[in-house]
């Protein structure tokens, strides 16, 4: 007996001998906090990219507003924020490689681009992503859910002017623009409020930039002559606007005897140089709150802001805002398009769930050196209309 169980102990060490071990798994360690590409930092800050023109011609302009972002940052102070600028350019392909660095590094929200076309680009990629997008373009037509215009676009500035303009009761009107796609929608806003509010446009005139104008000018003296009183529209920026202001006075139009109306591109200083523009009236941001922003930021950076500064400074103002809704912040489509609104240096404005932005926009009157707001702008959007 005692060799057969010497045999069986053997044969059993032999088996176990020839098992094979199973091998040691290592699993790597569960990450303990937010990694590269996470829409927070590890310290728990909400990404935003910044998508500005740092390079080329409008270089300038974005520097300017990647400056007053910084500020922004300082006055709100968003320490829930971590904000990052990337180079996108003057063209729909640079600015899609600049959205894709930020996607890569990982991003809550994107602010910017500031061109239309760049943030068309953009477009095709924030629907397959869904990262929410607030662009500095004023072109409506690039708006879609989930990608913001906020720029100060020119229809509702139309209506605006328009609806003071009837108020004081006047209901005939003109417009002569540039023969452009801006000048042909400044027009067609133009006729189709004052067709809501009762009035008639008696003429519609347009001109080739670089040509002479003096014919359209003609035509559109011609066509005014009635009883009641007149307002000309005219969408167009100096020193193109001295040059046809003189053509219309060269053709018999009184600018005593008509209201002169206008849109933001007169929102320049020394817009009132040229007499025939006293008492002219457009719509705009209330310059007393811009004033402001622009002392506070000559004294941080040493000379004035670009005309656009605000729009990265309200951005980013607006973003800390967010950020606050929640750990992590709220950057969603709901958040951001509060129907409450959100309170800048260009007003009272809310981003509406189409893509436009609603903003509440000052009526002011051209004198001498400087504007005089005669219709305040709405403090909320309560008594406000919808653009």
């Amino acid at each position: 007996m005692r060799p057969l169980l010497a045999l069986a102990t053997i044969a059993f060490l032999l088996g176990a001998c020839t098992e094979t071990p199973k091998p040691t798994i290592t699993l790597p360690p569960k990450p303990t906090g937010p990694v590269a590409g996470s829409p927070t930092t590890p310290s728990g800050k909400a990404r935003i990219a910044l998508l500005l023109p740092l390079s080329g011609r409008s270089a300038a302009i974005g520097q300017s507003m990647q400056q007053a972002a910084e500020l922004a940052l300082f006055d709100t102070g968003a320490k829930e924020l971590a904000l990052a600028a990337y180079d996108a350019g003057e063209s729909g392909d640079a600015t899609v490689q600049a959205y894709k660095r930020a996607q890569a590094d990982g991003c809550a929200l994107i602010l910017g681009p500031l061109f239309g076309a760049s943030a068309t680009a953009l477009g095709p990629l924030r629907r397959a992503d869904h990262t929410n997008i607030i662009a500095f373009s004023n072109d409506e037509s690039v708006a879609q859910p989930g990608l913001w215009v906020m720029g100060i676009a020119a229809p509702p500035q139309v209506r605006r002017v328009v609806d003071y303009t009837v108020s004081t009761g006047i209901k005939r009107f003109a417009v002569l623009s540039p023969r452009s796609t801006y000048g042909e929608q400044m027009a067609r806003a133009l006729e189709s409020h004052v067709s809501v509010r009762g009035g008639t446009v008696v003429a519609s005139e347009t001109y080739n930039e670089g040509n002479d104008i003096s014919i359209a000018a003609k035509r559109l003296a011609d066509a005014t002559k009635g009883e009641g009183k007149l307002a000309i529209l005219l969408p167009i920026a100096p020193p193109r606007l001295n040059t046809v202001l003189a053509s219309l006075s060269a053709n018999g139009v009184d600018p005593k005897s008509v209201q002169l109306i206008g849109t933001g591109v007169w929102d320049t200083p020394g817009i009132g140089q040229d007499p025939m523009l006293r008492g002219a009236w457009y719509a705009a941001p209330d310059p007393a709150r811009r004033a402001d922003f622009e002392r506070k930021y000559v004294a941080t950076y040493g000379r004035p802001p670009q005309r656009l500064a605000t729009l990265a400074y309200d951005a980013v103002s607006l973003a800390a805002q967010l950020a606050r809704l929640k750990p992590g912040g709220d950057f969603s489509a709901e958040a951001i398009a509060n129907p409450n609104g959100w309170s800048g240096v260009d007003g009272v404005f809310r981003l509406l769930p189409d893509g436009r932005t609603e903003r509440a926009l000052a009526v002011i009157e051209v004198q001498g050196d400087r504007g005089v707001v005669v219709s305040p702008a709405p403090t909320s959007f309560t008594s406000s209309q919808t653009n």
